[in-house]
Formats: C-alpha cells, structure tokens, sequence
C-alpha cells in the first residue's frame, strides 16, 4: 500500500468499485429498522428486530417506507440491496460517509444523497450527519448513521393524517423528505445567525478574549454548510427536470419550490458570509486601531517627561560654574518650572484629547 496512513483513514482507498468497507466497527444493537406502510385509510408502523423482520413486511397497494439507522452493519446492506435491487456502489457510498449531496438515476430507482447539521447543545462546533434516500416504484427507503429527528415532522403528518402526504405516492413522500431536510437547513441558519449576532455585538465592546478563534470558527461553518447547500441546489434542479420519471407532474411543482427554497438560503447564507467576512476585517481594524492609541498614549507621556529629562541632564553636568548652582532657592525653583511644565503639557493635550 502506498499511502498506510492514509489507508487507516480512508478505509476505501485502493479498494475496488463496490466494496463495502463501513467507517469503523458495528456494534451489537447499532442497527435498527422501522417500517411505514401506508394509503390514504390505513397506516401501519413496526420497529424491526433485523432485516429478515423489516423484509417480510411487504403489503401490496400500499406506500412503504424503510427507515435504517446504522450505517456499518455490511451484512445487512447487503440483504437489503439484494432485496431492493440495489447497485454495490450505492451499497458503498451509504457505507463511506463523507458523500457530497448528489443524485443518480440507476433506472428503477434514484439514490439522492443529503448532509444534515447541527449545533449540539454541549458545545459550539457545527456537526454534519449523511442522510441516504433511495426511491423505488411504491417504496423510500432513508439510511443514517443515528436518530437526529430530521424526519419526525413527517412521521408527524403521517400519523395524523395531515396534509397530504397519506393521498400521495412514494414520489411525495420524497419530496417530504427532502423539504424536511430543507426546513432543517433553515433552522441551522437561524441559529448560525444567532452566534453571528452574539460574536458582532462582542466585537467593539472590548471584550476580545478569545474573539478571534469564534470568528474563524464561523466562517468555517458558513463554508461548510455552503459545501453541502450549493450541491443540494444541483440535486432539486435535476430532479425538477423530471428526467427520471419517478416523480409525478403534480410532485414536480413542489420540487420547484423546494428548489426556490434552496436558492433563498443560498442567498441568505451569502450575505452572512459576507458578514463574518467584514467582522473579520472589523475585528482587525479594532485590534489597529487599539494598538494607535496606546502608541498615542505612550508617545504622549514620551513628551510630558521628555523636556524633564532634559533639564535634569543640563543640570546634572559637573561643571563649576553654572548659573543657579550657588542660588539658595535654585532647587525649588526648578522643581517648581518642571511642575509647570509638566502641566502645561498634559493640559495643551488634554484638550486635543490625546489623554
């Protein structure tokens, strides 16, 4: 192997097409399953145990949709993609996380990719989870690595009934749950708002401590999720040219607003990059224009002692005879002119405010 570091990294590097290499060991348990079947009368909703379990539930007529979390159990996806017909390397990019958003149209079904993110309340770092989405004729099938509850306002609506996810095909289902993964991009960007708010209102308070690492750090997160919107963009662009024929005339027009929706972030995202830029450049000039005046405050008191510097050296030269050597109140006298001096001074720059 040329590159062993790398190797331990990237645990696909100098694989083969297809193969299934998770990221990191399973664990017992890891893997879950849960099945929603349903149509416009009926719903039904099982957890399953394991694979075996989650493909005998199979009724006709009726939307399906599978939802797997555990992203490392390579048996499982490997019954699974044999089940649904799956293609090895969509096997292997739901095993690799790290995928860019995209679609690809394999025929009989398409495999979007998607990135969710996250402010966890324990920290400030920005966190991002793969989301995989497979539509079939009749069935969705979603993969990610651990419950994040980006899709619990849709299982919401499917229980109630509401809206009309439950009247629709697999096709809404899908847009379903892309708009959600959408609606939880807007939510991150309220809160990324939020800390971006908090760090400009720290900027001329002179409470710098630590300042500059939030900024940057903000700047990287507006990247990142600008890495993961920009491709989202491209997907529900090709999905709105309805090439695939998996996705109803009626579905489409809901893809153009979900598209729409994605351009509004984009440009709402952009204009905060621009603002945690000029924060930047802000917090620079603060820190410049701190640093003038203390130099001012410095070369200020540099001028005030100055002129007694150079009367105590005048009158700390050993010659015999100089004036006011031999002078009873020579002492006071100077003293008293470099008092007088000395205030003159800080007042003449008092009053240009210098000090």
């Amino acid at each position: 192997m040329r590159h062993p570091v790398l190797k331990r990294q990237i645990p696909s590097l100098g694989e083969a097409p297809g193969a299934l290499i998770p990221v990191g060991e399973a664990k017992p348990g890891e893997t879950s399953l849960s099945w929603i079947e349903y149509d416009a009368e009926t719903l039904s909703e099982t957890v399953c145990r394991d694979v075996e379990q989650a493909l005998a539930q199979a009724p006709a007529g009726k939307v399906r949709w599978l939802n797997v979390y555990g992203l490392r159990d390579t048996e499982a996806m490997k019954r699974l993609g044999s089940h649904f017909g799956l293609h090895p390397l969509v096997l292997e990019d739901i095993l690799n996380a790290g995928q860019r958003p995209k679609v690809e149209d394999y025929g009989d079904y398409l495999f979007i990719v998607s990135r969710v993110f996250d402010y966890p309340l324990d920290g400030s770092r920005l966190v991002s989870d793969q989301v995989y989405m497979v539509l079939g004729e009749g069935f969705v099938l979603t993969f990610q690595a651990r419950p994040i509850g980006v899709f619990d306002a849709v299982r919401d609506r499917l229980r109630r009934q509401r809206g009309q996810v439950r009247r629709k095909g697999a096709d809404y289902l899908a847009y379903s749950l892309l708009d959600a993964v959408i609606d939880d991009y807007l939510a991150v960007h309220t809160r990324f708002n939020e800390r971006m708010e908090q760090v400009d209102g720290r900027l001329l308070s002179g409470n710098d401590h630590g300042l500059l690492r939030q900024v940057q750090r903000l700047k990287r997160d507006c990247l990142k999720l600008r890495r993961a919107l920009l491709p989202l963009r491209e997907v529900l662009l090709a999905l709105n040219r309805g090439e695939d024929g998996l996705f109803a005339p009626e579905t489409q027009l809901y893809l153009r607003d979900a598209y729409d929706h994605t351009i509004q972030l984009l440009e709402s995202l952009e204009m905060s990059r621009e603002m945690v830029s000029d924060m930047l450049d802000l917090y620079l000039s603060t820190q410049s224009n701190r640093l003038n005046l203390q130099m001012r405050k410095l070369t200020v008191l540099t001028m005030i002692f100055m002129p007694l510097t150079l009367i105590a050296g005048i009158y700390g030269m050993n010659f015999e005879h100089m004036p006011e050597l031999k002078w009873h109140y020579g002492y006071h006298a100077v003293l008293g002119a470099m008092a007088l001096l000395t205030s003159g001074l800080a007042w003449a720059f008092w009053k240009r405010k210098w000090i």
